[in-house]
């Protein structure tokens, strides 16, 4: 399934530092974050490390989690831990080593086959977010900047439960938001992963990143009825 919808995504010319993708079941989210990843088409060379960040569903967390694992499963194979980059970042007050946190918890896990299938060996810092600032998180996101080829990956749907047009209109808000780097402009019930969303659009505005919408969505465009929906959107940051 993630290798059809990488088939079926326009590869485009972007080459990202970083990308926002949605974490839904593929059959809702899969194609609109599979054009995200193809946009890592002529990077998998380049990029050794992903610093993956997605909200908390499931444990109530105040700052960031780290996990203590070797690696992270999937039907595709083991992806490694990065744990010296973990190590520093647990230096920071804001981040702990919380393997809770991580359990059952989807927006990370969702996001690893399309990585191993679009890049060669690379090394993983999954961070699950929870009440934690947008200075917070750029924070953490700082810590690699200076390294080109490590690529940042923000998991976050969209708004919940809306009706289609409604939905269609509030994410259509987030994304000017998110193309205008305003993470002021975020309000809670826009994204469930706006912490980490946020926190990117910091770092962008800070560095200069520029970020190109690839494509905005909903369930209802997808594989669901139009009565109550969930959005999802992918963007890339050059």
């Amino acid at each position: 399934m993630v290798r059809t919808f990488l088939r079926q995504a326009d590869t485009g010319s972007a080459h990202p530092r970083a990308i926002i993708v949605p974490h839904a079941g593929y059959v809702y989210s899969g194609p609109v974050a599979a054009s995200a990843y193809a946009s890592l088409a002529g990077e998998h060379d380049h990029i050794h490390r992903v610093v993956l960040l997605g909200p908390a569903h499931r444990v109530p967390l105040h700052g960031l989690a780290a996990s203590s694992a070797d690696a992270f499963r999937t039907p595709l194979g083991d992806v490694p831990l990065d744990h010296e980059a973990i190590a520093r970042l647990t230096h920071l007050p804001q981040v702990t080593a919380y393997d809770e946190a991580h359990q059952l918890e989807h927006s990370l896990e969702v996001q690893l086959p399309f990585l191993q299938e679009v890049l060669d060996d690379f090394v993983l810092v999954p961070l699950v977010v929870g009440e934690a600032s947008a200075d917070e998180v750029a924070e953490v996101l700082e810590q690699f900047w200076d390294d080109p080829g490590t690529l940042y990956v923000i998991s976050s749907d969209l708004s919940h439960y809306h009706d289609y047009d409604t939905a269609r209109m509030r994410d259509e808000r987030t994304t000017r938001a998110i193309e205008h780097l305003r993470p002021e402009d975020i309000r809670y019930d826009d994204a469930c992963g706006r912490n980490p969303v946020n926190g990117l659009l910091l770092l962008a505005r800070r560095h200069g990143l520029r970020p190109h919408t690839l494509d905005l969505r909903n369930s209802g465009d997808t594989a669901g009825p139009r009565d109550q929906v969930v959005g999802y959107g992918a963007w890339a940051f050059e």
